[in-house]
């Protein structure tokens, strides 16, 4: 009995990802029952300075992927960055739904018709189809990206000037795809950064400073000996 409670306190932290079903339920229900009569358009000088740009899709569809993949590593490798990935997850996207129901958003940004017709466009139009213009502040994949970046960034694995670099392209990348392919505005990754930041400092860097006061008390422990 004691190997079994064990083993499932071992891999408790599995259940966080019961937070995505929640999630993907009360979004359902918010994009299709709780519908507002009138939705505020996000837009501002910038986004009419941007250009459509169908290339921009690939950073924007790799999203999912990169998502996924950090997802799938930080299990295998780094519990404790899941754990605060997660948390992350959980403090941005509630706040992001209780944005959206309060202040109920949209964005109409995006081209009646493509200039060109090819792969690129075509997945850009799935996309659309798939995805409504409504409740795009603040920006999702901005938030995902983050939470994503920040976990991966304190593991081990990417503790290197090339892991960082790689990871703070792939960040900046998706991010400015979202304005690109008209999917979000510009004040959407505005929005994004301040609950990004509180976000962060809640999981990571409060953890990185007790960690650090630990390394500096061996040491001194260290040295005294």
């Amino acid at each position: 009995m004691s190997r079994r409670l064990e083993k499932a306190r071992h891999y408790r932290h599995l259940l966080l990802c019961l937070f995505w079903v929640v999630y993907g339920i009360v979004f359902t229900l918010i994009e299709r029952y709780l519908t507002a009569e009138s939705y505020y358009p996000m837009h501002c000088a910038m986004d009419d300075w941007i250009p459509f740009c169908e290339l921009f899709i690939i950073p924007y569809a790799f999203w999912y992927f990169y998502l996924l993949g950090a997802h799938l590593f930080l299990l295998r490798y780094d519990v404790t960055a899941f754990r605060k990935m997660m948390l992350f997850f959980i403090i941005t996207y509630a706040y992001a739904i209780l944005f959206c129901v309060f202040f109920p958003n949209c964005q109409e940004l995006r081209p009646e018709h493509f200039a060109r017709n090819n792969l690129l466009t075509r997945l850009t139009g799935l996309i659309y189809a798939a995805d409504t213009n409504t409740n795009v502040s603040p920006s999702m994949h901005v938030l995902g990206t983050l939470a994503a970046t920040f976990a991966l960034w304190n593991t081990d694995r990417f503790q290197t000037k090339q892991g960082h670099a790689a990871l703070a392209v792939i960040t900046v990348l998706i991010c400015v795809s979202t304005v690109f392919v008209k999917q979000h505005s510009v004040l959407d990754i505005i929005a994004a950064l301040p609950i990004s930041a509180v976000a962060w400092l809640i999981c990571f860097r409060r953890k990185e400073r007790h960690s650090k006061k630990k390394r500096e008390r061996g040491a001194v422990a260290w040295f005294a000996a």
